[in-house]
């Protein structure tokens, strides 16, 4: 990640599903989903206090206590403070299944992110965290980027943390924090998927231009990608998807399907298009969906379907061709070919031929 001797696998385990988001996740699944994840060698897992106040930190740190500390990656993220809520209603109101004895607080000063480090260690039971973000600090810039952020680079030139950067559902302010503080990394949602590329613009030349990376997620667009055959009552950014949206999806799972693909799978694949994103981070609730999301991360995406992705109009002409460096991969290397092509060309469909570089 940037700079920082923090490597994360090409998959990572999102565990925001597992403090009962949307509905119950029964503890045994929540802890065979980490297993399950481990078993398939993911070895990058994201949380924060946020998902299930608190839930998904306690379920995801007693899932990897018993692992070798040193052989995966944690993140959380700060922020937000839980403090005790003084008129619960008895469940919480902001999408998670589970009790509101606690509230979410902002909070993005010196003091708030040592407090919230300090609880998230005591929720985890884990001896320290090595990414740390910001979570969702679009109405508090200032606060953030002159308190916050300077505070967990202090952590991370400590040898504290690993790495310090921000998670955001927007391009735009994820790009100043690379270009204007201390972030190692972003973890960007929906902002880079086969239906939205509007970081193009913004946050993925700012990793470019700083040596700075980033972590893909949202990248089903709330489920919309997340089936071989999109249908009209999916959701898209956390609403129902609007009917053209739903058409361009299916146009592209055509395509796929041309290419020996899936609209799932090439959702997976289609971030690391891009040279700044190291890892693509799914939420994943149960074993089946960690082996199935497993299983779609290994299978092969031919480099033709970008080209004719590009040629219909159904993702954007600048996408790059290739990504400039190889990156790690810890699954089979001809996942995602790497191969040099004209931009000016507009081949037909070619098969599932591909040029290595």
């Amino acid at each position: 990640m940037g700079n920082t001797s923090v490597a994360v696998t090409d998959l990572g385990f999102g565990a925001s599903v597992i403090g009962n988001l949307y509905r119950v996740t029964p503890a045994q699944d929540a802890s065979a989903a980490v297993d399950a994840a481990w078993e398939a060698g993911i070895r990058y897992f994201d949380t924060a206090p946020h998902y299930g106040l608190g839930l998904s930190e306690r379920r995801l740190g007693a899932a990897l206590r018993a692992r070798p500390r040193e052989a995966c990656v944690v993140s959380s993220k700060v922020g937000r403070l839980l403090v005790p809520n003084e008129r619960p209603q008895g469940v919480d109101d902001e999408g998670f299944v589970v009790r509101d004895d606690v509230r979410r607080q902002w909070d993005f000063s010196r003091d708030g992110v040592l407090r919230s480090i300090d609880d998230t260690l005591e929720r985890t039971g884990l001896d320290r965290l090595d990414v740390v973000y910001l979570h969702d600090p679009d109405d508090h810039w200032r606060q953030a980027a002159e308190e916050a952020m300077p505070a967990l680079a202090d952590l991370r030139d400590q040898g504290v943390i690993g790495a310090v950067g921000a998670g955001m559902n927007q391009s735009a302010m994820l790009a100043r924090f690379l270009r204007e503080t201390a972030a190692d990394v972003v973890m960007l949602a929906g902002r880079y998927t086969l239906l939205d590329q509007s970081a193009l613009d913004d946050v993925l030349p700012a990793a470019q231009e700083h040596g700075k990376s980033v972590v893909a997620v949202g990248v089903f667009n709330s489920g919309l990608l997340s089936q071989d055959r999109p249908a009209e009552d999916m959701k898209y950014d956390y609403r129902d998807a609007p009917p053209d949206l739903v058409r361009r999806a299916l146009a592209i799972a055509e395509v796929c399907e041309r290419h020996g693909t899936t609209l799932p799978a090439a959702a997976i694949a289609f971030p690391y298009t891009h040279p700044g994103v190291v890892n693509v981070t799914l939420g994943m609730r149960t074993p089946e969906q960690v082996r199935r999301n497993a299983a779609l991360h290994r299978s092969a995406v031919p480099e033709a379907l970008w080209d004719d992705l590009r040629c219909q109009g159904l993702i954007r002409p600048d996408v790059p061709l290739a990504a400039d460096e190889p990156l790690r991969r810890p699954w089979p290397p001809s996942l995602h070919l790497r191969r040099e092509a004209s931009p000016q060309s507009c081949p037909g469909l070619r098969g599932t031929q591909s040029r290595t570089r």
